[in-house]
């Protein structure tokens, strides 16, 4: 494809999780704002749902002067809704904020015209894909009147769509308005979560999935047609890593033009001159509340670990780690004294007021308090899966049990009962970070720990676990700060016990050993900066747009 050399003057980056954090892209978006802003030179533009209306989002600095004239005509000429203002966040960037609502009276005309265009089967679809898409046609919408009321016909436009949920739009805004470079970026194919997700084996079977049958078998239809059909109809199609872009080829029969792979931001760790202070108040708090808890005494040797992301039991390898803990458990012969936390939001009903009563008091208590398990109270106690796997496993967590493992099922946003602390501010005193993923696109729980020097675990079916064996070129190991497990459809009990080998190694080290590690922890997370990775953004921004003018200029 010959280069035409034009730039992005403008960049519309779409998203669910635009200024509304809930899960791993509000971690991509926000943290690479103000360098995608600063190396691209383009108006950078997130668009995002109006879900906070009526109620106030921190996230959100509303500017209703920002583009008012244009606001008013997209709300009076094209019934739009539109807020405007900046994201709170490094780099402050633009924010459209679009009421999807008034979209629903046209659900149906809209879906209709979505299969004869784009042969998007909307017929299954359940849940989360009408709001979804109602959204994703809003926000194109809002562009397009944007773009007509604002932006001037040389300017070059890249519109980014993120996840299914925002695919729709891209299409339609592409056939409305050809000369606008499309994007679209699957952060994880919605079919491949879901295969695993439902326990079937993906990697044994790989090359025998098709995803148009899995997708009629999971019932998940039409979330993967709109993927697939967006992966095919953009001018660059994207995904995380390379183990993804495999999963694309075979379950969307689309191999991705670029690998956007994800970077982040060291600007949310503790100043050098900081940092041994904060990590010291860090497991100062969380010995605190674990000793109100069991009734013990331990001290600062405590080795403490934790695993964390989202409840998605097998698919972020939570039943590995309980099972490696189980292994240590059984077959470790140190008296080393060894805490595992689980800090994964459940269905929580409150903070444990006993807990919190001794907390308050500071009550040193020689005696555990009931059901020492867990952290919080559940609504579904007797059918959540972890607890009901630690009482099957044996971990009652008694005063004398010197490997004990405490379930902390809520969000750490420093507004949780117990802890009173973000999960930042408590992931920097753990010795070690432990994500054994079976499915994990990328995997930024393992680099924020690394970023934060915590000797971390993670596998080599997640995208991070992948780039880091590329990145020391060889298959990395706990001694170069983060140790890469093997994990396959069928060597489960293998890869739990390399993980438990993995803590008893490091409570075996001394001061020094374990000083080094946590330096190269730190030094290996520095190269997955945003700074190294946004060139794959702008690489991706420059196929679309060569393709888009490339196909303009062969017309003419």
């Amino acid at each position: 494809m010959s280069s035409t050399k034009r730039k992005p003057n403008y960049i519309f980056s779409v998203s669910w999780e635009v200024c509304n954090k809930i899960g791993g892209i509000y971690t991509v978006l926000s943290t690479q704002a103000k360098t995608l802003k600063e190396e691209s030179g383009a108006t950078l533009i997130y668009v995002g749902p109006d879900v906070w209306e009526g109620k106030h989002n921190p996230l959100f600095v509303e500017d209703k002067s920002l583009y008012a004239i244009w606001k008013d005509y997209a709300r009076d000429t094209d019934g739009l809704k539109v807020r405007t203002g900046y994201w709170d966040i490094p780099g402050r960037p633009i924010v459209f904020l679009v009421d999807f609502m008034t979209m629903f009276p046209m659900k149906n005309s809209i879906y209709s015209r979505a299969w004869e265009l784009f042969k998007v089967d909307s017929m299954h679809a359940y849940g989360d894909y009408d709001e979804a898409s109602m959204f994703s046609y809003a926000a194109a919408m809002a562009v397009k009147s944007f773009y007509n009321f604002n932006i001037s016909a040389n300017d070059t436009v890249v519109y980014h769509a993120h996840e299914w949920m925002t695919g729709l739009g891209a299409m339609f805004l592409k056939y409305f308005i050809p000369q606008i470079s499309t994007v679209f970026t699957t952060h994880a194919t919605s079919i491949g979560r879901s295969i695993c997700g439902n326990g079937k084996a993906l990697y044994e079977f790989f090359d025998g999935y098709n995803g148009d049958q899995m997708a009629r078998e999971l019932n998940m239809e039409s979330k993967h047609s709109i993927e697939k059909q967006t992966a095919h109809h953009v001018d660059c199609f994207t995904t995380v890593s390379d183990i993804t872009a495999r999963e694309c080829t075979q379950l969307l029969d689309k191999t991705p033009d670029v690998v956007t792979v994800n970077g982040f931001e060291n600007d949310f760790l503790p100043a050098p001159d900081k940092f041994n202070t904060a990590r010291f108040e860090a497991r100062r708090t969380i010995l605190s509340v674990a000793n109100k808890l069991f009734g013990t005494e331990w001290g600062d040797e405590t080795v403490i670990l934790a695993t964390g992301g989202r409840y998605e039991f097998r698919n972020k390898g939570i039943d590995l780690f309980l099972e490696s803990m189980r292994h240590l458990r059984d077959n470790n012969k140190s008296d080393a004294h060894i805490l595992a936390l689980i800090n994964v939001p459940a269905w929580v009903m409150e903070p444990r007021r006993d807990l919190q009563d001794r907390i308050l008091q500071n009550d040193d208590a020689k005696t555990p308090l009931q059901m020492p398990l867990t952290t919080h109270w559940l609504h579904n106690m007797s059918e959540d899966r972890v607890i009901c796997t630690l009482q099957s496993m044996g971990f009652r967590n008694a005063p004398e049990d010197n490997i004990k493992v405490l379930f902390v099922p809520c969000y750490l946003d420093g507004n949780d009962g117990i802890f009173n602390k973000t999960y930042y501010d408590l992931l920097i005193g753990q010795d070690m970070a432990v994500f054994p993923s079976y499915y994990e696109p990328w995997g930024y729980t393992p680099l924020e720990s690394a970023a934060f020097k915590v000797p971390t675990v993670t596998s080599d079916l997640a995208g991070f676990g992948l780039w880091v064996n590329t990145v020391l070129g060889h298959e990395a190991q706990l001694e170069d700060g983060v140790k890469v497990v093997h994990r396959t459809d069928s060597n489960w009990h293998e890869a739990a016990q390399d993980i438990s080998n993995q803590i008893f190694k490091w409570v075996q080290m001394d001061f020094r050993q374990r000083e080094e590690i946590r330096k190269k922890a730190g030094k290996l997370a520095e190269k997955a900066l945003w700074k190294h990775f946004v060139k794959y953004y702008l690489e991706a921004y420059k196929y679309a747009v060569d393709k888009t003018w490339t196909k303009i200029y062969s017309n003419n």
